[in-house]
């Protein structure tokens, strides 16, 4: 039996026993992949799926609850994760989470093609995006410190069927992301080793091209990092810091020299594709920011959320910003914006200032920069997978958290052998093609979340003002939507960005004069609400705007895909599962122990009928 008593911070103890949960033997059986009712018998499946409607209306409109997510799902994983990170661990892992190769590619385009020298206003307005989701993700992490990360947060305040949505999206993203630079890992040990990228990998002609070229150093370093991250979190940790301070100080070492061969003449012109180009810059440059959501998922490893949370995931961010725009000064420098090359900016600059070594360095970094980055990656994945299959969206033996590491291991090596067969065969260039708009999405859906959590809560917040939320979130989205909008289609006309921009401003002005916030931040919060979460919104969507057509047809049809298992599967599976969590608070089963008869009802209402 296990316990599942908490001390209000999501902290686990001793105390009240979860009933029906079984411990698992080491053989798998068909109770660990579909253990409820409605896959006990082809009859009951049958039923189950003439059901479908009436069980999609209770699952879609309901939320979970803060003490659901933090005792009763966490129960499900049998045996606890280990807190042994601090804001120490957090800020290295956020640090090395985000600085992979990005911004030794990125930087070249953007440079070259739209901001010209005023790169480094590009890299500040990107970063300052990124800073608004990193502030919403840290208040929901401070408060949530769970496995799954933005699931959970979407669970509680959005509702489970579009946290099922986001999370099967960012996934594949994840997927795709670890696939991505483990190819790329690859590429540049070969440019290390004086070879060229394809060199180390196995040519099949009789395969598909794009599929043609076999990578088993990229399913080797998977592995690697695999067996890391499956044994210890503190290991990984202490792997992480190791890694990322070398890339630190490769980073400061290519700074430095840079520098020294810095001309101020290239800094003119400073902006010579004027705004528009600094802007469409800032949505590429986006993406170097993107792998901090990851380290959310920590937060059941973490000593002391309330502390270590902000400090790891705002200090990384202020860390990465500030190291992607020295890199960006340095690099505008060095070379006249037109010379910059757009695929190898810093090799091509240094090679073309006399310092041709150099090109090691930068190929080194990159290297150390997507090891961390692949640590992360993977990490980041099993344990939003865990918290996803702890609510019976997926196979629930993928939540079980091994008894001795207390690190979810069953998870990561599934997650691992995703990322394998996807970077075993598959181009860089078909991998880059995959990627989508769903980090995008995410991000916006937990600003929304953020809003939603401060401005209404059932039993509290009136009829009144939840209709007047309503009104003004669907203003607020409106008018980043229709900005995009504008922005994609490469409208000139001021006026609609002035009336969108009006609309935006005005909804979020009336949301904080008008709706009474219904509860405040518990240990932290984020400052300025509504104002921070509501830009962060605008930025998220108008970034969306950059992103092609194909990226978005990608998009719907995985979400596609993902609507077929949940009608089949899915739904039925978490139904049955979200009726034995009811039958746990009626009984008393459930949350932090000692609860009162008035508390287990409000607490039922809240797991039941609790509503968007």
């Amino acid at each position: 039996m296990l316990s599942s008593k908490g001390d209000g911070n999501g902290n686990g103890g001793e105390g009240n026993t979860i009933p029906n949960l079984k411990k698992r033997s080491c053989g798998c059986v068909k109770d660990d992949f579909l253990p409820e009712e409605s896959f006990k018998s082809w009859s009951n499946y049958g039923k189950a799926l003439l059901q479908t409607k009436t069980r999609l209306k209770d699952r879609f409109l309901a939320r979970s609850s803060d003490q659901l997510e933090l005792n009763d799902m966490r129960a499900r994983s049998q045996n606890e994760m280990k807190k042994t990170l601090n804001w120490f661990d957090l800020i290295w892992f956020g640090i090395g989470a985000v600085m992979g190769a990005g911004v030794f590619v990125l930087s070249g385009e953007a440079a070259h093609d739209l901001a010209g020298p005023a790169l480094l206003l590009s890299y500040l307005i990107s970063g300052f995006a990124a800073l608004l989701s990193v502030l919403c993700y840290t208040e929901f992490a401070v408060e949530l410190p769970v496995a799954g990360g933005s699931f959970a947060y979407l669970r509680v305040e959005l509702g489970d069927f579009i946290a099922y949505i986001a999370a099967g999206n960012i996934l594949l993203d994840y997927v795709v992301a670890g696939a991505s630079v483990a190819r790329s890992w690859t590429s540049y040990f070969a440019t290390l080793c004086n070879h060229d990228p394809d060199d180390f990998r196995i040519n099949i002609t009789s395969l598909t091209k794009g599929f043609n070229h076999l990578d088993p150093i990229a399913v080797g370093i998977s592995m690697i990092i695999c067996v890391i991250a499956s044994f210890s979190i503190k290991g990984s940790s202490r792997f992480n810091s190791i890694a990322t301070i070398t890339y630190m100080t490769l980073m400061v070492f290519i700074l430095v020299a840079g520098a020294t061969k810095a001309n101020t003449s290239n800094f003119q012109p400073f902006s010579p594709f004027g705004l528009r180009g600094v802007l469409k810059a800032s949505s590429v440059l986006f993406f170097a920011y993107v792998g901090f959501d990851g380290v959310a998922t920590l937060g059941e490893e973490t000593k002391n959320p309330g502390r270590d949370i902000p400090v790891g995931l705002v200090g990384s961010m202020m860390v990465v910003i500030t190291i992607y725009s020295l890199l960006a000064t340095v690099l505008c420098l060095m070379q006249p914006y037109n010379q910059i090359n757009r695929d190898a900016p810093f090799s091509i600059a240094f090679q073309a200032v006399g310092m041709n070594w150099a090109k090691y360095i930068v190929a080194l970094g990159a290297l150390k920069g997507m090891t961390t980055v692949l640590l992360a990656n993977i990490i980041g994945q099993a344990r939003y997978f865990t918290h996803i299959a702890r609510t019976h969206l997926a196979p629930p033996i993928l939540a079980v958290i091994h008894k001795n590491y207390g690190t979810p291991m069953t998870a990561t090596i599934v997650m691992t052998a995703a990322n394998c067969l996807v970077a075993f065969f598959t181009s860089l260039d078909i991998l880059a093609n995959l990627l989508s708009i769903a980090t995008l999405f995410i991000f916006s859906l937990v600003a929304i979340g953020l809003i939603v959590r401060r401005y209404y809560s059932t039993g509290v917040t009136s009829d009144s003002d939840r209709n007047k939320l309503i009104a003004l979130l669907s203003l607020i989205i409106s008018s980043a939507i229709g900005l995009s909008i504008l922005w994609a289609l490469n409208v000139n006309f001021w006026e609609g960005y002035v009336i969108m921009g009006g609309v935006w401003f005005f909804a979020t002005l009336g949301l904080q004069l008008t709706v009474k916030q219904a509860r405040k931040p518990k240990l932290w919060g984020v400052p300025l609400v509504p104002w921070l979460p509501s830009a962060s919104v605008g930025a998220n969507v108008f970034i969306m705007g950059s992103i092609d057509g194909a990226s978005f047809l990608r998009f719907l049809v995985w979400t596609g895909l993902l609507l077929v298992y949940y009608f089949f599967i899915g739904l039925h599976a978490s139904y049955d599962a979200s009726k034995d969590d009811t039958k746990l608070v009626v009984n008393g089963g459930g949350g932090g122990g000692g609860v009162s008869a008035t508390s287990e009802a409000v607490e039922l209402r809240a797991i039941s009928t609790r509503s968007t």
